[in-house]
Order: structure tokens, then C-alpha cells, then sequence
């Protein structure tokens, strides 16, 4: 399997209302941390994360988190 390619080197950190999000994990998006389809062709696809609350999120954008679609600090060491 391929490896996604590096979006960003730190999380966005935003507050995410209650819905369905679909991050992306290929990197390879122009709306990051959302998917815009870019992943079409790879074996990538996104990750859904549904909210039911509002509550603030650390997005990952390096791609390499093993905690997807959220931030583990893995960025750092990339």
C-alpha cells in the first residue's frame, strides 16, 4: 500500500458542529483536513467521523496518524 502524502506538519484545530464530516487520508485534498475526491485512482479513501456534539478537534494533515482522523503528534517526528 501506498503512503499518503503530507498535507501540513501540524493539526487544524477547529470546533466541529454536530454532522458527518469525511476527512481526508490521502493528503491530497485542497480542502483539507476534508476529502474533495483527489484520492480517486490510489488506494486512499476518507475517513468518516460523524459529531454529536460541538466540541474542538486537532485534525490531522501529516496523514500518518494512527489515531485518524485526529492528531496524535506524529507530524513531529515526519
Amino acid at each position: 500500500m501506498s503512503k499518503p502524502e503530507i498535507a501540513g506538519r501540524r493539526p487544524i484545530v477547529m470546533d466541529l458542529a454536530p454532522g458527518e464530516y469525511w476527512w481526508c487520508a490521502c493528503g491530497r485534498s485542497g480542502d483539507q483536513p476534508w476529502c474533495d475526491g483527489s484520492h480517486a485512482g490510489t488506494d486512499f479513501h476518507p475517513v468518516q467521523l460523524v459529531i454529536e456534539e460541538t466540541k474542538r478537534c486537532a485534525m490531522c494533515t501529516c496523514k500518518h496518524t494512527k489515531t485518524g482522523p485526529f492528531c496524535d503528534g506524529t507530524h513531529k517526528t515526519l
